[in-house]
């Protein structure tokens, strides 16, 4: 498999994973952290660290936008319990 193959299939995984968590609403950060070491929050700093690396600036609030699929004020007021 080819480079460029092998990050299309990781960036096509990436967004299935954003799409099942918003899907999700039920499972609370804090759950992920204690089962799987990470959460959505986790998953938008990596998003912004990395888009850092392409010389790319994005804001947190902009990144938690893009994992959360509305802002995370809107988030928590909804969902977080």
């Amino acid at each position: 498999m080819d480079d460029n193959t092998k990050k299309e299939l990781q960036s096509a995984a990436f967004e299935r994973l954003i799409k099942h968590l918003r899907e999700r609403k039920d499972v609370q950060n804090i759950d992920l952290m204690n089962l799987a070491g990470f959460c959505r929050n986790c998953l938008s700093k990596w998003y912004r660290e990395e888009a850092s690396k392409k010389g790319i600036d994005i804001s947190d609030p902009d990144a938690r936008k893009h994992v959360y699929g509305m802002s995370y004020t809107e988030w928590k007021e909804k969902y977080q319990k």
